[in-house]
């Protein structure tokens, strides 16, 4: 490997130590949230509860489905999150009915986890209409979605419902609904889509802000199919539960929904909604919005910076340590090329989500590992297809005087073929590094942060200014790496035409 671009993969690397070394010297209690508002704000006043009373604490927000949340807690990359107990019975354990919280510990107690602090409310499934068009067509129970006029009724369900235990599937089956399930929809963004008529019959939760706002109709669950979803706080055994003892039952359903809507309706972030539960202060409600310059340089806005870079320079000096003896052996052994470059070409071609999923399954673990993995895989093509390039592009007679002035094979490649190849190379570490600024913000669903976290906490409510606060600095971030790479090109081709 050449000497420049030993330096650097030694700097990528001195990144990722000096952040990993940061990350090793404390270690607080980790909560975790869903990808929707009520989990969000419940995490933020999990978060802020345990740092009022002295305990260090960081949430983890956003981190998908039930299913992540669950393998965050058995790996231990999560300590504690907001959970309802319909969903452990139904989701985690595979059973059924309303137990009470002694026998859902009980149940619990063999995986190293444990129930507590119910916090007061219970934010039930349900199905909803527009007013007007359940009016028209009759509906105001589930049963009535058998009739005839409502078989053709355009689904708007969220992802998780249509995979959950306790989601559609079932509910299907239980009221033998002939309805066709259609594509799934995020849950922030269902609410507008049935607004604007572009679905007709959407999940809910029974705590969501727009439902009175949108004047949709609740249907009536007339076989009692859903359980009863009390909110509480699931955690890892060894977690100390009592410095969240103050939060048993001061939550009930009102105060839930008036929270959820200071977010999704009054503009205001998660913190400070939290905040002002957890100081037990005035409403938020009627206070100016932030503007677009206080969200993108918000408080977030280094911690998301230092993550993304790490995620991208950690995953960059990975590909190269790896990439480069891959496309030299590919080089040196041509038989082995198709493959070795076949190889790395389908691991390109993968879905983001597809291979951060099957690393989560894989590693048992979710957050920084499984992220830089992904984004170490999705850089291998370009520095490996480079280097084999630029290496064949080295003329054959400039190799054999090497080696007639007595040069070995090794040295002819570390001191004429890698300094010729350095240019080709240099522009497949650029791509690598561009690709990877754009593929990081895919990692905010497994918890490794950086600015996709913005954009996953706006999709979660709808909110574009949100979303363009963690687009925008990514956006940026992949021109200047661009720029940086293109400085140093220009160095090279200078050097080596000199």
């Amino acid at each position: 490997m050449s000497c420049s671009l030993r330096r650097l993969a030694v700097f990528c690397l001195g990144v990722l130590l000096a952040c990993a070394a940061c990350a090793a010297c404390a270690a607080p209690v980790v909560v975790g949230s869903k990808r929707f508002t009520e989990s969000y704000i419940l995490g933020e006043i999990v978060r802020q509860t345990l740092a009022a009373q002295g305990v260090a604490a960081e949430h983890r927000q956003g981190l998908g489905n039930t299913g992540i949340l669950e393998q965050a807690l058995a790996s231990g990359a999560v300590d504690v999150y907001p959970e309802y107990t319909g969903t452990i019975v139904r989701e985690l354990l595979k059973r059924q009915g309303n137990p009470t919280l002694a026998e859902l510990n009980e149940w619990l107690a063999p995986r190293g986890l444990k129930a507590l602090v119910p916090l007061g409310f219970n934010n039930t499934y349900a199905l909803a209409m527009r007013e007007e068009r359940a009016a028209e067509l009759g509906v105001t129970r589930i049963s009535d979605l058998l009739g005839p006029k409502a078989q053709a009724l355009r689904l708007g369900l969220s992802h998780e419902f249509l995979e959950r235990g306790d989601g559609w599937p079932a509910l299907k089956a239980a009221y033998r609904l002939p309805q066709t399930t259609g594509n799934g929809l995020d849950h922030g963004l269902a609410y507008d889509a049935i607004r604007a008529g572009t679905v007709d019959l959407i999940d809910i939760y029974s705590t969501d802000a727009k439902v009175g706002r949108y004047a949709l109709r609740v249907l009536q669950d007339d076989l009692g199919f859903f359980p009863k979803y009390d909110a509480v706080l699931l955690m890892r055994t060894a977690v100390d539960a009592r410095p969240l003892a103050r939060l048993e039952g001061r939550i009930d359903a009102a105060a839930m929904i008036a929270m959820n809507a200071q977010v999704e309706l009054d503009g205001q972030s998660f913190a400070a909604v939290a905040k002002q539960f957890v100081d037990g202060g005035s409403s938020l409600r009627g206070k100016a919005r932030q503007s677009f310059m206080q969200r993108l340089f918000g408080p977030d806005f280094a911690r998301l910076a230092g993550q993304h870079l790490l995620l991208v320079f950690g995953s960059l000096a990975i590909a190269i340590l790896v990439g480069v003896p891959l496309g030299v052996a590919a080089w040196r052994w041509p038989r082995s090329a198709g493959w070795v470059l076949g190889v790395v070409a389908v691991l390109q071609t993968v879905p983001s989500l597809a291979l951060l999923a099957f690393l989560i399954a894989l590693l048992g673990s979710i957050g920084l590992v499984p992220a830089l993995i992904a984004l170490f895989l999705y850089a291998l093509l370009p520095i490996v297809r480079n280097a084999h390039a630029g290496l064949q592009g080295v003329p054959a007679g400039l190799s054999q005087a090497a080696l007639s002035l007595g040069l070995t094979r090794a040295q002819s490649l570390r001191e004429v073929q890698l300094p010729l190849a350095l240019p080709t190379l240099m522009a497949g570490v650029k791509t690598a590094a561009v690709i990877n600024v754009g593929t990081a913000t895919m990692a905010a669903f497994i918890g490794a942060g950086g600015f996709g976290e913005r954009i996953v906490a706006g999709l979660a409510v709808n909110d574009s200014a949100a979303m363009l606060a963690g687009a925008l600095p990514a956006a940026v971030l992949a021109l200047v790496v661009q720029a940086m790479f293109d400085v140093i090109e220009r160095r090279l081709v200078r050097r080596t035409s000199g």
